[in-house]
């Protein structure tokens, strides 16, 4: 196993304190071009999302995709390929992460370097809050069931796929590589081999934060104060702009509430006092709470490969959920890089994550 040493750090999720993981989408750090690399061909769709009919959020149903083909699926019109789904962070969409991870120029660069040639897809989750989580929510829709059926349905059914649970990877960052740990825990049928990047949200502390207790509350009582006076959810999320409307998307992803208009959540805290019943909703929403459900799914797969940066406070429950896996000998990769939450993503989606599907999907089409 790749592992280094951990140091200590607290790690705070979203109900009431920003966690580390929003220290923000940022600028990263670029691989050099490789000369000679060939073009990726780019295309913008939308992919109608039944699973999102319905949310009570008023999100949008059709939604961005970005789809980059391989240089050689132009020409050869016979060939299919495997597919690797990539799940963007909160606070930005699909366009965003494309700048983010330098795609195309960092699938360009794998494939030149000696990657095989894959499909690779950025759905777009960003919704009035700034981000789905990934879940299943009256509130803002079935986003999970959104990627894993939804898009991938849509991919076989438009692009010359391999279409089958070993001719396809997911991978996802911050926020995605929470969602990439919930939906990869849930459909291997759908998934052949998982990536996790930097993942948010691994545990829940709803109703807590950094700093006294006494601060705290009065930060939950304004909190309740802003929600109860909100007359929209596009009213809410203008008063909370960017990392602000966080502690809003967790609570509209995990505690949706059908009967409580006009937003329909309940947030973990009263009168700035943790209500059990709401906390219970988050804690059931984190990966290492869960985990223990999902052995024999994580078992199906044929790798599992995960990497954090040594300066990002997520690196504690990354560490966590690798130890899990050990425990119960699922065959995994678990890597401490030098770097911060986001400096190195676009070097790891070249070197590493595309790499590491090159190696561990099928890429013909007889995957049996």
């Amino acid at each position: 196993m790749k592992s280094k040493k951990l140091f200590g750090a607290c790690v705070i999720t979203l109900a009431i304190a920003p966690g580390p993981w929003l220290t923000a989408q940022v600028k990263t750090n670029v691989p050099d071009v490789i000369p000679d690399a060939k073009p990726v061909a780019v295309e913008h769709i939308k992919i109608h999302g039944d699973a999102l009919e319905g949310n009570l959020e008023g999100d949008a149903v059709d939604r961005d995709v970005i789809v980059f083909l391989p240089p050689s699926y132009e020409k050869g019109k016979k060939r299919r390929y495997p597919v690797v789904y990539a799940l963007h962070g909160y606070s930005i969409g699909a366009e965003q992460w494309t700048h983010e991870i330098h795609v195309p120029q960092t699938l360009e660069g794998a494939f030149a370097k000696g990657s095989q040639e894959m499909i690779v897809v950025l759905p777009d989750s960003k919704t009035i809050y700034n981000g789905s989580m990934y879940s299943s929510s009256a509130t803002t829709g079935d986003f999970e069931k959104f990627i894993w059926h939804d898009v991938v349905s849509y991919i076989d059914a438009h692009y010359r796929t391999i279409p089958d649970r070993q001719s396809r990877g997911l991978v996802g960052h911050s926020m995605g590589g929470y969602g990439a740990s919930r939906i990869g825990m849930k459909h291997p049928d759908v998934f052949g081999a998982l990536y996790i990047m930097s993942p948010c949200c691994m545990s829940s502390m709803a109703g807590g934060g950094p700093g006294p207790a006494d601060q705290m509350k009065e930060r939950a009582i304004a909190n309740e104060k802003k929600v109860a006076a909100a007359k929209s959810p596009a009213d809410l999320a203008a008063q909370s702009p960017g990392f602000a409307s966080a502690q809003y998307a967790t609570a509209a992803a995990w505690a949706p509430d059908p009967k409580n208009p006009p937003l329909y959540f309940d947030l973990p805290t009263k009168d700035g006092v943790p209500q059990p019943e709401i906390v219970a909703k988050f804690t059931a929403n984190s990966p290492l709470a869960f985990v223990d459900q999902y052995i024999g799914n994580l078992k199906q797969y044929r790798a599992i490969a995960m990497d954090v940066g040594d300066q990002d406070g997520l690196r504690i429950d990354a560490g966590k959920l690798h130890a899990i896996f050990d425990n119960y000998g699922i065959a995994n990769t678990f890597e401490v890089y030098s770097g911060t939450h986001v400096s190195v993503v676009a070097d790891r989606f070249q070197n590493h994550v595309l790499p590491f599907f090159s190696k561990n999907l099928c890429f013909t089409a007889d995957c049996r």
